[in-house]
């Protein structure tokens, strides 16, 4: 019997089209030409300026004032506001979670930032007698956790100036992270190790570690980690831990890029 072709995926070009300048539009820093809309889409300038124009009367593209070049319109901000980004990345990630939780057998948890903390948004609990409980809705500081600061390892010492000031940082234990200085060495070695650890800096007796949850474009959007009394969480296991907390964090990263489906 003769192998079966996977059928192509059919597709709308005219809608293809104008998602590529809305994509393009919000990744450059600078208005974008028809000129170079045409271009990048290999189409004459008529065409494109036709596409453009709709995007533009329904509020998904701007003339900056007194110019011809477009920048994204308030309907892009409207929706963006409307949808609760935060349902949306618990939906996707609670698999991974539970997951995590029932392999390392450790509480895990999803956060997101919320000013200069860490919001826990859903959590999966590990089958211990003595478990750490899933705190969802919790806010916890940026610069003393592990998943706040997953969430900020990208950030630089400017960055972090402008967030927390230039004053000494609040000391929750021993341990906790007290300078922005400190702190800034410590976001570079999570961005070039990939994960963040903590070390009894905001709760006495334990450890954590997490992942940053990064979209296509390697922007940060949640972290995902796991915590546990460091009786019972040596520090040897941390990068057999963060090994797989790294790979569910990059696997969700995916599924919220929505890549494009194979034919």
């Amino acid at each position: 019997m003769p192998i079966k072709k996977p059928t192509a995926v059919p597709f709308i070009q005219s809608l293809d089209r104008g998602l590529v300048i809305l994509q393009s539009v919000a990744r450059s820093k600078q208005p974008i030409s028809l000129g170079e809309l045409a271009d990048l889409l290999q189409i004459d300038r008529s065409s494109a300026f036709r596409l453009a124009q709709t995007l533009r009367r329904r509020g998904f593209l701007a003339c900056p004032a007194g110019r011809k070049d477009y920048i994204l319109g308030p309907a892009m901000w409207t929706l963006s506001h409307q949808y609760d980004w935060s349902n949306m990345l618990v939906r996707v990630a609670h698999e991974q979670l539970k997951l995590i939780a029932n392999e390392l057998n450790e509480t895990a948890h999803l956060a997101v930032r919320e000013g200069k903390n860490a919001l826990f948004i859903d959590s999966a609990n590990a089958n211990h007698v003595i478990s750490v409980a899933g705190q969802t809705g919790e806010l916890v500081p940026l610069y003393c956790t592990a998943h706040g600061k997953a969430l900020l390892a990208d950030a630089d010492e400017k960055e972090l100036k402008s967030q927390f000031g230039i004053g000494p940082l609040t000391k929750h234990t021993p341990s906790t992270i007290s300078t922005v200085k400190a702190l800034t060495v410590e976001c570079k070695e999570i961005h070039a190790r990939g994960y963040a650890t903590d070390e009894a800096e905001y709760n006495p007796g334990m450890r954590c570690v997490a992942a940053p949850i990064r979209l296509e474009d390697g922007s940060i959007v949640g972290s995902i980690g796991i915590s546990a009394p460091e009786a019972r969480f040596p520090k040897e296991h941390y990068a057999k831990y963060a090994k797989k907390i790294s790979m569910a964090a990059r696997e969700i990263g995916l599924q919220l890029s929505m890549a494009e489906p194979k034919e």
